[in-house]
């Protein structure tokens, strides 16, 4: 058996001789960032890709996130999941809103629609649901009380890349969704992001605030920052959507065994896939149950001793955390599922390069464990 460390991901890369040929023209140009040549083509090809409106390239997902929320333009109380990577709290924190935590559904780990009306007040200006491991919202549910109480809907599709329900481009939904494309993603371009939006206005408002507030080269009309995606990423982001397909197909053959081999592993809760879901197979989220043999601390332990590195995400809850954990909504009582999956959950080693040897020490080992 493989002795190597098996992380919970590793970075897909393109071909090296392929990316120093774009390297060679953007040293020829001296053209690094602010709109370059890539960056152009990457941001029309990329829109086209994913069946959206309008994109906006960023140069991280966080950022992506801050810039969707200053674009509301408003004060207020954000409605958001505690089940999440802490960007995104960070972010509703940081402009000056403040997160109201909503509990979540057991079956796909996100926001749970049924549970956010009664956190609606007179104060609360948006929902920012987020597409869990790439597992879609109840849209529908969510854009139905959005509208009934006129309040606007960002989605943090941080893991949502190339993801359909159906017929449904699920970035479509709400007034803004943000992309991340860090290194552990699906899809990336060492770092970087996107936001999409649903008008022409809307997307100039945006590349605004990306650049520093700037209209035009010397009239700047609003308060922004800088947050553009530079010429590498861009050329980068473009030799990686050329092996888009092929990947995905990897990832789809690596997340098919886990299930396969899992299945009949008492104590081990697998995900559930829709049958009209298109998922990116970015993460290998399980349960470890009260069923199994140790508790999942313990199974990671053991796992570690092996060379085994998964990673208990999301633990711990945002709503656990300091800068949160006071806020009254972050109370455990009024989350109840999401602290019960936070202390089960685990991500597996999952990346297209993760080979059979290796994942069958992956599978063994988990199921030596329950012996």
């Amino acid at each position: 058996m493989s002795t190597n460390k098996l992380f919970v991901t590793q970075p897909s890369l393109p071909d090296i001789d392929e990316f120093k040929n774009y390297l060679s023209k953007i040293w020829e140009s001296k053209w690094l960032t602010n709109n370059g040549e890539f960056h152009e083509e990457f941001e029309i090809r990329l829109k086209e890709y994913l069946n959206v409106d309008y994109l906006s390239l960023v140069s991280n997902g966080t950022l992506a996130l801050l810039i969707a929320l200053k674009a509301l333009n408003l004060k207020g109380e954000i409605i958001t999941t505690p089940f999440t990577f802490v960007a995104t709290v960070n972010a509703i924190e940081w402009l000056g809103f403040k997160p109201v935590f909503c509990d979540i559904k057991e079956d796909d780990f996100n926001i749970d629609p049924n549970k956010i009306e009664a956190l609606i007040t007179k104060n609360t200006i948006a929902i920012m649901p987020v597409h869990v491991f790439g597992f879609p919202c109840d849209n529908e549910k969510i854009s139905k009380i959005a509208n009934q109480y006129n309040l606007r809907l960002i989605y943090d599709a941080a893991h949502a890349f190339n993801v359909k329900k159906g017929c449904e481009e699920i970035l479509n939904y709400g007034d803004f969704a943000t992309l991340s494309f860090h290194a552990t993603k699906a899809f990336n371009t060492i770092e970087g992001g996107a936001i999409i939006s649903h008008s022409k206005e809307d997307k100039e408002l945006i590349d605004q605030l990306r650049n520093f507030g700037y209209n035009s080269e010397n009239i700047i009309v609003r308060s922004g920052i800088n947050s553009k995606m530079n010429e590498l990423q861009s050329s980068f982001g473009l030799l990686q959507l050329n092996k888009t397909v092929d990947q995905l197909q990897k990832r789809e053959k690596v997340y098919m065994n886990y299930l396969e081999r899992l299945k009949n592993v008492k104590g081990i809760a697998l995900p559930y896939l829709p049958k009209d879901l298109r998922h990116n197979y970015t993460y290998f989220p399980v349960r470890i149950t009260p069923d199994f043999k140790f508790t999942r601390d313990e199974l990671v332990s053991e796992l570690n001793k092996k060379n085994i590195f998964p990673r208990k995400y999301f633990f711990p809850l945002v709503s656990n955390m300091f800068p949160y954990k006071d806020i009254e909504s972050a109370s455990p009582n009024q989350l109840p599922i999401a602290n019960l999956i936070a202390e089960e959950i685990l991500c597996l080693p999952m990346y297209e390069e993760l080979s059979v040897l290796d994942q069958n020490k992956i599978i063994t080992s988990i199921r030596e464990s329950n012996d």
